[in-house]
């Protein structure tokens, strides 16, 4: 009888697991109208008119270098100046498409900027779906709905769709997309979910590998909520990782072929760490030492090769690191701090605390204040989010931070945000019903 009833239970909870609401009706005319926007910003701006300096770098940088020796028949190459050989210095998906499109609109040609600049407004778009979604799941539809608009009609989103060739528009999707998917994986009966969140996770990998640092706790948060529901989960956990090194395995083949050993995505770390720690190491990044503006250090990474080279890189921090331990704690600090704040400009007179990044600091402070109140009310999910924000920069505090670095979290945190100011407005509403009563 016991059992009989459990079984029951089990098969309640799993059919009563929230249904995805609707998509609202406005977003008919609200993502084609944060697309066009974009699209009109990109005209009126001229941001279609790349940099024709060092041959055209800017356009891309080292993504879109490796794009052009696709687009030649080289293959997935040369990230810098000259024919270097095969290459792993960047994720694969992003470069292969800078490839098609130069593919087919032309090497840094003005039409290519435009769809690729097109593309990345369409992506940005897009992640208002998974917004609206996160945000009704968590905090109710008045939150879902300022989210949604917040980020359709927000010029600090549009600014990293229409200003760089790059993966800032490709990752927040994809990453809103599997937060998303995380939080119904708490009571999503079967395997297709699981399916479905090792798949996306291993295309989210190959666009930006710094989501792999999400990736433990999100699985462990999820198997935890499945527990407390009652729902198992190896078996999920185990298809889930197959079906993400399914997706993975053809790029990890790829590298050892062409390097004969195993390198794991890309092979950049080693230069990536290097620009953060070093003997002039202040908590940013050391722009000179990239191969790109540094004709030394161009030379030896065309005389060395990339994975020796970066391996040198790797080398060179380390020992610096070993012999200053006491000063990486110190800038590790100012990164963590860079990283919420942002990232002071080298002209700044107000030493390490920039005011012009008020900004920036404040939607931080907002952020982490919404979720702290998201986890004191208990709010479904709160705690995913905190762990989104604990591990998901963790890496950058020991590298250097980027405003860029931020971005791929920005749905999350304005939703977060949103929350944040439906509090203050039920608490003025509160207020005044009491000064009439």
């Amino acid at each position: 009888m016991e059992s009989h009833v459990a079984f029951c239970l089990l098969n309640y909870r799993a059919m009563a697991r929230v249904a995805r609401p609707s998509l609202p009706k406005s977003f008919l005319w609200l993502l084609p109208l944060s697309f066009v926007l974009q699209l009109g910003a990109i005209g009126i701006f001229h941001q279609y008119r790349m940099r024709t300096g060092d041959d055209h770098f800017g356009f891309g940088f080292e993504m879109g270098r490796i794009g052009r020796s696709i687009a030649e028949g080289q293959g997935f190459s040369s990230p810098y100046e000259g024919n270097t050989g095969p290459s792993a210095w960047e994720p694969p998906l992003y470069p292969y498409l800078i490839g098609g499109v130069f593919k087919i609109f032309g090497i840094y040609s003005l039409t290519s900027a435009w769809v690729l600049l097109a593309v990345n407004s369409l992506l940005a778009a897009l992640t208002t779906i998974p917004i609206f979604w996160i945000a009704h799941r968590t905090f109710g539809e008045r939150v879902a709905l300022w989210s949604s608009y917040g980020w359709a009609l927000n010029p600090y989103v549009w600014y990293w769709s229409i200003h760089w060739i790059w993966d800032t528009t490709f990752t927040p999707l994809v990453l809103a997309c599997t937060f998303l998917l995380a939080l119904e994986l708490v009571d999503w009966p079967g395997l297709s979910g699981w399916i479905l969140f090792g798949a996306l996770y291993g295309v989210g990998a190959l666009a930006n590998p710094t989501m792999l640092m999400f990736l433990p706790v999100c699985g462990l948060w999820i198997w935890r909520q499945r527990y407390r529901n009652g729902l198992a989960s190896l078996a999920g956990v185990i298809l889930s990782s197959v079906t993400f090194f399914a997706v993975l395995a053809p790029w990890l083949i790829r590298n050892y072929e062409v390097f004969g050993h195993f390198v794991f995505i890309r092979d950049d770390f080693g230069l990536q760490f290097r620009l953060g720690n070093g003997p002039y190491a202040d908590g940013m990044l050391m722009p000179y030492l990239q191969p790109n503006l540094n004709k030394i250090e161009l030379g030896k990474f065309q005389h060395m090769g990339e994975l020796a080279y970066a391996a040198e890189c790797k080398r060179s921090a380390f020992d610096w690191i070993r012999a200053n331990p006491g000063r990486l704690a110190v800038i590790s600090m100012k990164r963590f701090f860079y990283f919420w704040n942002g990232v002071p400009r080298p002209t700044s007179s107000v030493g390490w605390i920039d005011f012009r990044s008020s900004a920036f600091l404040a939607t931080s402070v907002l952020a982490i204040w919404g979720l702290v109140r998201a986890l004191r009310q208990k709010r479904p999910g709160a705690s995913l989010f905190a762990w989104l924000i604990i591990a998901y920069p963790a890496v950058y505090y020991f590298v250097f931070p980027h405003a860029r670095y931020r971005h791929p979290m920005e749905p999350e945190l304005l939703v977060l945000i949103m929350f944040v100011f439906s509090e203050m407005r039920i608490r003025i509403r509160d207020s005044q019903l009491g000064t009439s009563d």
